[in-house]
């Protein structure tokens, strides 16, 4: 899981960058624009439950490659493969249809002004708030890229099966830190994840033939039932003991050896981060607070790639014009 040099590069946060985001950003052109953003994700909540989990998992997945500029919602091009279908993406991410949704109704209310880049922000906010989580104000202004790449993606997104090690390297590189990494972890307190995900884990965990022995007991028995070998791979199961309820539960889970995927239970084994997965199961409050502080950190990565406002976040404008 290497970082090219100059992805890390054009990612770390310079002050000009920083400067340009801001709350209210679109007070004077778009003043409705987050409610217009809640109320669309409080519709799709409605609807699918599951759909405000898997969207706010779009802001990690969108700002960690070539920073916060909506380049994962682009589909592919004859000539550009995007980040959709990348190993940590494909058959992973989903309701894609709800960023449209959004953004819909944000060019009925004020055509060409709010960005998907900035959607995917304020959606990944509200996903959290709906489901019972902190609130908190963003900080605005990004434009919305150009061109996606799936190598970029693919070399730079976590594996499930990732331990800690490998993650704080990865969120070193991004200045986040070992706090920042396991409040942000805390985002599988809500959704579920797929068999495929931990069939190593559950039959040959570390090529040994044979599970992972920090799963509780118990715990391995109902996911060998869920996850048999020779099953469906694509059956889901819940991230947590609340999967509609953004709460720490997750992490208590971790501390009774019942986490669903290694990346979240290495969480729990490595004593690095170990004290702080001891914390935040026992203070939600303090959780609630380092989950939004790393949240806004996340979100100032930029690249400095942004060029325009796209009208649809699938597609450039220079190839809207042409559908």
């Amino acid at each position: 899981m290497s970082l090219y040099p100059s992805v890390l590069f054009v990612l770390l946060v310079t002050m000009a960058a920083a400067e340009t985001l801001r709350p209210g950003f679109y007070a004077q052109t778009c003043p409705e624009a987050e409610a217009i953003v809640r109320y669309e994700m409080m519709k799709a909540m409605i609807r699918e439950p599951r759909s405000v989990a898997s969207v706010m998992r779009f802001q990690f997945h969108d700002c960690f490659v070539n920073g916060c500029d909506a380049s994962l919602l682009l589909d592919d091009t004859p000539n550009m493969l995007g980040e959709k279908l990348a190993l940590s993406n494909i058959n992973s991410l989903r309701s894609f249809e709800v960023v449209d949704e959004v953004k819909e109704a944000l060019e009925k209310a004020c055509p060409g002004i709010v960005s998907c880049a900035d959607i995917i922000i304020m959606a990944a906010r509200d996903a959290v708030a709906l489901a019972g989580g902190p609130d908190w104000v963003v900080r605005l202004g990004r434009k919305d890229s150009l061109t996606a790449s799936q190598e970029d993606s693919d070399n730079i997104m976590p594996s499930p099966r990732a331990n800690a090690t490998s993650l704080i390297d990865l969120f070193t590189k991004f200045n986040l830190s070992v706090k920042d990494l396991v409040a942000l972890s805390g985002s599988h307190s809500i959704g579920e994840a797929r068999c495929f995900s931990i069939m190593f884990r559950l039959y040959n965990q570390s090529g040994s033939g044979k599970p992972d022995p920090a799963i509780e007991p118990g715990f391995r028995e109902k996911l060998d039932k869920l996850c048999p070998l020779g099953g469906d791979e694509n059956v889901t199961g819940d991230l947590d003991a609340t999967p509609k309820l953004f709460d720490n539960q997750y992490f208590k889970d971790l501390v009774a050896g019942r986490g669903f995927l290694n990346s979240d239970q290495t969480l729990f084994t490595f004593p690095q981060t170990r004290e702080y997965v001891k914390l935040f199961s026992k203070d939600e409050n303090e959780f609630f607070k380092a989950f939004v502080e790393g949240m806004l950190k996340m979100g100032e990565l930029q690249s400095g790639k942004g060029c325009e406002i796209r009208t649809n976040c699938r597609v450039v404008n220079s190839q809207a014009l042409d559908v």
